[in-house]
């Protein structure tokens, strides 16, 4: 039964990923950059000073919805996990390193989208009788498309987000916490499997004590965790860099030679490395940054702010954390350590369904990577427990902060379809799929999460081309008169 569902996931991933999500996601990216006359180059600066020009790592308790940095590292906390890690390097290993080149792409024509997101879940977000505030793609789908249709489309995005964030999502984050940690411990002599349950039983028990604190706590969390985690994983990153420098300027020659001649290193013909390089681009491109996939407009949507278009470039900063930062971080360590010192044997393909190239596979590239480096530094067996530890923490702390982050967003989601009443059952449901995960093989649940993640992608970008009026009209442009003339109706729609 497995192998069955992995062979059906495996084939419409192929064609969401392969043509209809690469559409979506290029279209919508170049349709929200022309309309904002590319937001994410002109108020580029505005968004960084929106984020770090007054940041501080204890927002307080808000009186409804939670402070901007903290929708902002709730949102980061969900981007950035093992997409960055794991799923950078199953991009890498099957679609060559010219794979990073279009995660770029994807990611410069996200941050639009994502703007878009933002201001969309801001203009439609809505505060209930107790003070709560709820925002979302459900939200401006409805504003969207009224009637039959709109409703629709929001029951599609819900059913899909719940599956693919609060369940099967949150299964592949501690599929891969527990999976290094079970690594760790193998190397000090104790079973791995062991390891397993017990690291279950942990990230489930914390992820409830915080879930069931609701946004305030996970708020709170999450802006302390953010910092911390991408500091640490950078700071060890560079450490990397700096023993391999000689190799970073190949490692940035290949991202740009194989982006366009992939075949040369991922084996085929022209027109199918090319396809298998950008596709696993836009595949672990929206799985990393999330730009066009409608969770992170749930963070967005309870920021306190002053009008839209600030959380929107807000919005846009975390794309460009997650992706041209941390995950091309990763991108560096694993090409200058392991393809340019020739172990990964440039001949051999990575294969789609195993993602294994010899001994190499998407999960350990970046641990073989910290562990040669290590190496050198304090000694062959020393420095491969050391790799080993510091990247099983890096991945607790990206994965364990972005099982908080989707669990929060599939609970709006299920609430939205089974009632307020229905948040107990939720969280009790979310945790048993975080303790599962941590226990089960992990190869069908990255092929459903990839579904799912794709599914909710459709309706979320239907309603961001139907909404594009009412974005435009909350952008701020350097010239009043340089806004374009809006339709009434196209607010209306």
């Amino acid at each position: 039964m497995e192998e069955i569902l992995l062979k059906i996931a495996q084939t419409i991933n192929t064609y969401l990923s392969d043509y209809i999500l690469i559409f979506l996601l290029v279209g919508v990216g170049l349709y929200y950059s022309i309309r904002t006359k590319f937001v994410q180059v002109r108020c580029f600066g505005e968004g960084m000073k929106n984020v770090f020009g007054n940041l501080k790592l204890k927002g307080g308790k808000q009186k409804g919805g939670i402070s901007s940095f903290q929708a902002l590292a709730t949102a980061i906390a969900a981007q950035v996990g093992t997409g960055n890690i794991v799923g950078a390097s199953g991009a890498i290993l099957v679609g060559g390193p010219g794979a990073i080149f279009w995660m770029w792409i994807i990611a410069f024509l996200g941050m639009a989208t994502i703007y878009a997101e933002a201001t969309l879940a801001q203009k439609t977000k809505v505060t209930n009788d107790d003070g709560t505030v709820e925002g979302g793609p459900i939200y401006y789908i409805k504003h969207a498309f009224k009637g039959g249709f709109g409703k629709f489309l929001a029951v599609f995005f819900s059913i899909a987000a719940v599956i693919a964030l609060g369940f099967v999502g949150a299964m592949v984050q501690s599929n891969s916490i527990a999976e290094n940690f079970a690594s760790v411990f193998n190397q000090v002599g104790i079973d791995g499997s062991i390891a397993k349950i017990v690291v279950g039983v942990i990230i489930a028990a914390i992820a409830g004590f915080v879930l069931i604190g609701g946004v305030q706590r996970l708020a709170s969390v999450t802006e302390k965790i953010v910092p911390v985690m991408a500091c640490l994983y950078l700071i060890g990153g560079l450490i990397v860099l700096g023993v391999n420098i000689t190799n970073v300027p190949d490692a940035f020659a290949m991202i740009f030679k194989y982006a366009f001649a992939p075949q040369a290193i991922i084996g085929g013909g022209i027109g199918a490395a090319l396809k298998a390089a950008i596709s696993q681009g836009a595949k672990r491109g929206l799985f990393s940054n999330e730009a066009g996939m409608g969770s992170t407009p749930h963070a967005h949507a309870l920021a306190n702010v002053k009008d839209p278009h600030t959380q929107g470039t807000s919005a846009m900063i975390g794309v460009f954390i997650d992706t041209f930062v941390v995950l091309t971080m990763t991108a560096l360590i694993v090409i200058s350590t392991l393809y340019c010192d020739g172990t990964i044997n440039p001949a051999l393909p990575g294969t789609e369904g195993s993602f294994v190239v010899g001994n190499v596979s998407k999960a350990n590239m970046v641990q073989l990577a910290f562990q040669k480096t290590f190496a050198v530094i304090f000694g062959a067996e020393a420095g491969n427990l050391i790799g080993s530890i510091f990247v099983a923490l890096c991945l607790f702390f990206f994965a364990f902060s972005t099982i908080l982050s989707w669990n929060y967003f599939g609970k709006v989601n299920f609430t939205h379809l089974f009632g307020k009443k229905s948040a107990l059952v939720y969280s009790v449901i979310a945790i048993v799929f975080v303790f599962l995960g941590s226990v089960f093989q992990n190869d069908l649940v990255w092929e459903l999460t990839d579904m799912f993640n794709n599914l909710m992608v459709i309706p979320n970008v239907i309603a961001l081309f139907a909404l594009g009026g009412l974005v435009v009209s909350v952008t701020k442009f350097k010239k009043s008169n340089e806004l374009p003339e809006i339709k009434e109706e196209s607010t209306d729609k």
